[in-house]
């Protein structure tokens, strides 16, 4: 048997296959190299031939939630980067680890999507309109509509909660997420059709009642609490007691139930 030899492969190598294919370089190109050298606002990235490459410390992190700035870690590291721009005359490249980062960050969106899944993302901080949070990376909101009681997650900043993804705009880069949509999702199989259950008064309108089943909102509409024409329904309810009702309809999309006391006795 013929006992094959290491042979090395050096940078004077590559450069020389460079040449040889005559490689063109490209923004929007991925290319491997080694950080070798920290500079007051980046780094000097090694490709491999004669080419500097610079990558500028805005272009390290995706989220700016975080607020690392000790990159000497990247020092010696070798990645794969995105082409910014590329001077041919200069034969310089400006080269980015977040736009990489970030277009495989919206391909796992994508597929999440897809796959329809309950997710767990941090609280980062909230707000009077929701929760912000991150998914793989990308900063995403979770709209107050889409929170069982917005009260309550205060004491949960810095944890998890469990969400759906309700919209995944890569065009716009916003993410929109659904905290009530994973509760109906886990709910599911005790939330059907007909089905009897009791719910928590948690608001009263004119048109009809907000309760809370499992924690998931419903509406008892004005039409459907009975038979007979209801002139004040202050007077009939009040907020905090808990009532007997019918789901006649279950919204997966807005995470939503509708309700009925027709016919119950």
């Amino acid at each position: 048997m013929q006992k094959i030899s290491s042979i090395s492969f050096s940078e004077k190598d590559f450069g020389a296959i460079l040449i040889q294919y005559n490689y063109d370089l490209h923004p929007g190109d991925i290319i491997a190299g080694t950080i070798f050298h920290q500079e007051f606002q980046g780094f000097l990235v090694d490709v491999g031939a004669n080419i500097a490459g610079y990558l500028p410390l805005d272009e390290i992190l995706l989220s700016s939630n975080n607020n690392r700035n000790d990159f000497t870690y990247l020092v010696n590291n070798t990645r794969e980067f995105f082409i910014l721009a590329y001077s041919e005359e200069k034969r310089q490249l400006l080269l980015s680890i977040k736009r990489l980062d970030y277009i495989r960050a919206w391909k796992r969106i994508k597929q999440l999507e897809l796959e329809d899944i309950i997710l767990d993302v941090p609280i980062l901080s909230i707000n009077k309109g929701g929760i912000l949070t991150a998914l793989e990376g990308l900063q995403s909101f979770i709209p107050r509509s889409h929170l069982i009681a917005f009260t309550n997650y205060e004491f949960m900043l810095q944890d998890c909660i469990s969400c759906k993804l309700l919209l995944a705009d890569e065009k716009n880069n916003k993410i929109i997420l659904s905290h009530k949509l994973a509760v109906l999702t886990l709910y599911s199989s005790l939330l059907k059709i007909d089905l009897l259950v009791y719910g928590q008064i948690t608001q009263i309108k004119k048109y009809g009642i907000f309760i809370t089943i499992y924690g998931i909102p419903a509406l008892l509409h004005i039409s459907e609490i009975g038979f007979k024409y209801i002139e004040n329904i202050n007077h009939m309810f009040q907020v905090g007691n808990k009532i007997k009702v019918k789901i006649i309809h279950i919204d997966m999309k807005q995470a939503r139930l509708s309700v009925s006391r027709r016919n119950i006795n």
